[in-house]
């Protein structure tokens, strides 16, 4: 599932047609069932905004798109009229370039569901209010939580794990411990916005060297963690 770095990359591509009236179509027969077409053709998109996994758009008229991409939804921008294969869900144009949204499996108008949670690409997360609602849970599993913490998935979870070198499975992380994976979590996901990147540290990497000291790197669980056994030691590691 895309995590909260990507959608807020795009929504700085989606910047590109802000202010502008946009043609908008849905070429894909589920999203035109949702009459989101007719009802925003010729409207300017006022803002884009990225808020944890989600984007919200609103548009002249106080009308607000919600896209979700879940698993295998991804937005493309560039020139109008580009030759494209396929039935898009969602198409926005603007007077050079149009925003394309593929396999994008929620779409709501007029029906926003703003995540209460803080998203930690906040330019100022409210670390706070995350370290409280992460004490005393399991933190692999709570740092999924789109209720606690907005924009974090799977691959930053693990990599901030590693770098604060907390394990996934302990429950009784100290606030000093929490604070310092969510700071981590901050810090690499807006490099990779701003589009940086590093090497992985553990995601993906079962089996390989740890980058840190050496120990074969584990993975684990439903929704597979990836850490060091040594760099990460604690908590109740499930059975292999």
């Amino acid at each position: 599932m895309p995590e909260g770095d990507t959608l807020r990359r795009a929504a700085l591509q989606l910047q590109v047609l802000v202010g502008q009236k946009v043609a908008v179509e849905t070429p894909h027969p589920r999203a035109a069932v949702k009459q989101i077409a007719p009802r925003l053709d010729g409207l300017v998109l006022e803002s884009v905004e990225a808020r944890g996994k989600e984007l919200f758009l609103s548009f002249q008229g106080g009308h607000v798109l919600r896209s979700h991409l879940r698993m295998s939804g991804r937005w493309r921008v560039g020139p109008a009229g580009s030759v494209r294969a396929g039935l898009p869900w969602l198409v926005l144009r603007g007077d050079e370039h149009e925003a394309v949204l593929w396999n994008g499996p929620i779409l709501e108008l007029d029906r926003p569901r703003r995540a209460a949670a803080p998203d930690i690409l906040a330019a100022e997360p409210d670390y706070d209010v995350m370290v409280a609602s992460l004490r005393g849970r399991p933190i692999g599993e709570a740092l999924l939580d789109q209720r606690l913490v907005a924009g974090i998935g799977n691959i930053w979870r693990s990599e901030a794990l590693w770098e604060a070198r907390v394990s996934p499975w302990r429950d009784d992380a100290r606030d000093d411990e929490i604070r310092a994976v969510l700071v981590a979590a901050h810090q690499r996901m807006t490099e990779s916005v701003a589009g940086a990147s590093r090497p992985r540290a553990v995601y993906r990497r079962p089996g390989r060297a740890c980058r840190r000291c050496g120990t074969p790197i584990r993975a684990a669980g439903t929704r597979t963690a990836y850490w060091c056994p040594e760099c990460q030691r604690g908590g109740t590691e499930p059975k292999a």
